[in-house]
């Protein structure tokens, strides 16, 4: 089965996730890339006490990640691969090209920088040029906070 979705999520995994997106898409296996989380044992143990006992939680570095996308892709759990920015989601593409199609932009919230885009979404000029650049080179792009919302596409956040 394929990636089901690749999200970019900075609360990472809580309820809107796993439940939200999790069930509706019977996911088997939630992939957090995060280089920080990937070297704490604490922040792992606390993600995977919010992950039900059926869904699998693997924890990754970019680096460590990228050449497992196509496995992944190609294999037989139905895999959401979880990131907290923008600028990983890009590390992955540019480690991996063509390993991801399509990119969800879920909660990024207000920071330096950033400007409300949709009510769950902030992103700076920087990552939006990040993203533009990400979908020149074929990755497709939306904005959904939940499954039952309706896809914004990349172009009608500039």
């Amino acid at each position: 089965m394929p990636i089901v979705l690749c999200r970019v999520d900075d609360r990472l995994v809580h309820g809107q996730v796993v439940m939200g997106w999790g069930r509706p898409l019977d996911l088997h296996r939630i992939v957090l890339v995060d280089d920080e989380v990937r070297s704490s044992s604490w922040e792992q143990e606390l993600y995977r006490m919010a992950v039900p006992p059926e869904m699998a939680v693997e924890f990754a570095s970019a680096e460590e990640a990228a050449p497992k996308l196509e496995a992944w892709a190609h294999g037989r759990e139905r895999v959401l691969v979880l990131v907290g920015t923008v600028g990983t989601a890009a590390e992955l593409f540019r480690r991996a090209p063509g390993a991801l199609s399509r990119l969800n932009l879920g909660g990024i919230h207000a920071g330096t920088g950033r400007r409300e885009r949709l009510r769950y979404l902030y992103l700076s000029d920087g990552e939006l040029a990040m993203l533009q650049g990400l979908a020149r080179g074929g990755l497709e792009i939306s904005a959904q906070d939940v499954p039952t919302s309706r896809p914004v596409p990349l172009k009608d956040l500039e």
